[in-house]
């Protein structure tokens, strides 16, 4: 695995990277949160082109221009909201992570941002949350891939924390 894995603790809005990643509702049409942010900080030109998306599923990804933003691409994505772990939750946010690394390797993106998905108002339990984002980034940088830098930005000192254990436990941090 050549591609680094970090995380860092910060407003995602502002990294100069190929992609972030939006933990979006399923109209894309902006919302709360991280969702809010980016689409404040893109600019109503964002707004425009997800209105031409017609939605997202959870699980799946989606990708549009940056606009404003640093980053070139913002790649959005529907997190399921936790329902006790009974509903598939686990699986949908594996698919929110896998979905987002392939879109990105099929535009031939090398640098993507995640925040943390489905934590906020969807109320997914950090700890397994924050398993399921590492797993799934390992997993997928075992095949080739144009990705060579994927950031798990944390906007709180608890998510930091968590994820740096994490990738230390895998001798990454």
């Amino acid at each position: 695995m050549t591609a680094k894995l970090e995380t860092l603790q910060g407003d995602i809005t502002k990294l100069d990277v190929d992609a972030i990643v939006n933990a979006a509702n399923s109209s894309l049409l902006g919302g709360g949160g991280v969702d809010g942010a980016i689409h404040r900080a893109a600019g109503s030109d964002l707004l425009a082109e997800c209105r031409m998306l017609n939605g997202c599923r959870t699980g799946e990804a989606k990708i549009t221009q940056g606009y404003k933003l640093k980053a070139r691409h913002i790649i959005h994505t529907v997190g399921p909201v936790w329902n006790g772990g009974r509903s598939g939750e686990p699986e949908k946010l594996r698919a929110c992570y896998a979905n987002s690394l392939r879109l990105a390797a099929e535009q031939g993106l090398q640098s993507i941002a995640f925040p943390c998905i489905s934590t906020g108002v969807y109320r997914f339990p950090p700890d397994k949350a924050a398993e399921i984002a590492i797993e799934t980034a390992r997993t997928f940088l075992q095949t080739p891939t144009s990705l060579q830098h994927i950031i798990f930005c944390c906007f709180g000192p608890d998510d930091l924390r968590r994820y740096q254990a994490l990738l230390a436990n895998h001798g990454v941090a």
